[in-house]
């Protein structure tokens, strides 16, 4: 589940288990990098497979064939629980032990009532198992099933309390499981919204005594001591969850599975419609434990932005952000902002959401759907724009939840004023989507070409949280910074590989390029051969 859909329980925190941070080298460090191509043999063989998937776009079986291997980035809006699909799940509750609810719409702790386990379920009731699987996910509602008495938003936000008590104790299951889906679509870096048990189980204790923002400064130095001594012990909580998925995954033995080399790393979180305490403490947490662990690379506010708590209290949580900032100034922020479609709220809730993440922080903005209804939201374009603050598009999500979709969605607007845009999946295993089918809508229904999904393809990594310094000149993204500028051969030079060696960022950034170059001959390669045939 994305954790910005999660109720108030803390049991329902432990689902959001963790990806192990892979040990990537990538043997770009450790050895002589492949020498790069010059730029202008680059934009030759990009023109040549931008015509071959022009081509392919005529049919989207076609089409499909030709995403699936293209080298994608990274994944930078990724919320693990809402990643796994029903079908994982279901087998997890029956391996559990776990009965059909009475409604057919989840699972409930036995003794079961006879022909309800779901073991029996998935063996010999096969209509049974498939309203399940709707239920758990976007599925039925997507192909008409219930649409008429049901919005996307609410099928969407019912399905993560009907899943919980699969997930519980499904930890590894679910960090091997997200991490094949990732090795499997062409992925090299998740940037995954996680945190560890404690840390909510610590925010929502009781008690929660009333906090404006005038109160901020006297709340944070009560509290702040006793909730920082904490981080430890929350940094254990992830070495115990990576363990785990490492040892499922056979990692750093000659059986590793593709998925080992993934990267991963963190963002911690608050939710946005709990008490102002209780997202306050996350909050110091949160930017407590971006500083003191690597794995972790920046913080997030998360949870429906219609929700009543959440618009009332928008105002304190950006002043609560930036109260952090000033004390943790080099924690990267990514913020949930104008989720919100016209028509779900009230229009005064839609004039700012995203100028106030900006003027908090934010560098960078989930969704930002709500762009063209904000009072400023061209001047909020264009300080984005100036500013680097990239937008993360979702865009099977903002169709589902928001109804969002087509020429009525800002990823043009966003990419017309010059704002750096990434695709993600957001909750791929509810939405029943996956990074794939992010790159084929925004062929199919945005008209993006070749070009642009390269660009984007590098722009994820580029706008990542990923540490070290960047492949790339000044986010000019293609334009070789200046320990690797120079010849076609300037990436066997000494400068560019210290600059590997140092920085995880540019070391994943040259296996995209390297992967890029082989998909692209590959591609004009079969181009070839299918002329030859015809």
């Amino acid at each position: 589940m994305r954790p910005s859909h999660e109720r108030h329980t803390v049991t329902h925190r432990r689902t959001m288990v963790s990806l192990a941070l892979a040990g990537m080298a990538l043997a770009l460090a450790s050895a002589a990098p492949v020498a790069a191509r010059s730029l202008a043999g680059s934009a030759t063989r990009s023109a040549q497979v931008a015509a071959i998937m022009a081509k392919a776009a005529r049919d989207p079986g076609e089409l499909r064939l030709f995403l699936h291997r293209m080298p994608k980035g990274g994944d930078l809006h990724n919320h693990l629980s809402g990643a796994l699909y029903a079908e994982d799940m279901i087998a997890w509750a029956g391996n559990k032990g776990l009965c059909l609810s009475a409604d057919g719409t989840g699972f409930a702790t036995p003794p079961c009532a006879p022909d309800t386990d779901i073991a029996t379920v998935t063996r010999s009731q096969p209509a049974r198992y498939a309203r399940l699987v709707d239920s758990l996910s976007t599925r039925g509602w997507q192909n008409g099933v219930g649409a008429a008495v049901i919005s996307g938003h609410d099928q969407f936000f019912a399905t993560f309390d009907r899943f919980t008590p699969a997930l519980l104790g499904q930890e590894a299951e679910a960090m091997i499981a997200a991490r094949r889906q990732a090795a499997g679509e062409g992925l090299l870096y998740l940037e995954l919204d996680h945190n560890p048990p404690g840390l909510l189980e610590t925010a929502l204790a009781a008690p929660l005594p009333p906090l404006d923002s005038a109160g901020l400064a006297a709340f944070h130095a009560a509290e702040a001591p006793r909730l920082l001594a904490q981080v430890p012990a929350l940094r254990a909580q992830i070495d115990a969850e990576e363990a785990a998925a490492r040892t499922g995954m056979h990692c750093a033995t000659p059986q590793a599975e593709p998925g080992c080399g993934v990267a991963v790393h963190y963002l911690a979180w608050a939710l946005r419609d709990v008490a102002p305490a209780a997202v306050f403490r996350a909050l110091i947490l949160a930017f407590a434990l971006a500083e003191a662990d690597p794995r972790f690379v920046g913080v997030n506010i998360v949870q429906p932005e219609d929700w009543p708590v959440a618009r009332a209290d928008y105002d304190l949580h950006m002043a609560m952000f930036r109260f952090l900032a000033q004390r943790h100034p080099g924690v990267a922020i990514s913020m949930h902002a104008g989720e919100l479609a016209f028509g779900q709220v009230p229009p005064a809730d839609m004039r700012d959401h995203i100028a106030k993440a900006v003027a908090a922080g934010a560098r960078r903005i989930g969704h930002g759907v709500d762009i063209a209804f904000e009072d400023q939201g061209r001047e909020t374009l264009a300080q984005m724009a100036r500013q680097g603050v990239a937008v993360e598009i979702n865009l099977t999500s903002n169709a589902v939840i928001l109804g969002v979709k087509g020429p009525a969605h800002p990823l043009s607007l966003y990419r017309r004023h010059g704002v750096p845009v990434v695709l993600a999946t957001d909750d791929q295993g509810v939405l029943r989507t996956d990074i794939t089918n992010e790159f084929q809508r925004g062929v199919q229904e945005q008209g993006l070409t070749y070009g642009d999904l390269k660009a984007m393809a590098r722009a994820s990594l580029e706008y990542s949280f990923v540490p070290g310094a960047s492949l790339w000149r000044d986010r000019h993204v293609g334009q070789w910074a200046a320990p690797c500028s120079g010849t076609g051969q300037a990436t066997s030079a000494s400068p560019c590989r210290a600059l590997l060696a140092a920085s995880e960022k540019a070391r994943l950034q040259m296996a995209l390029e390297q992967r890029l170059e082989a998909f692209e001959d590959d591609a004009i390669k079969a181009a070839a051969m299918n002329n030859k045939k015809s």
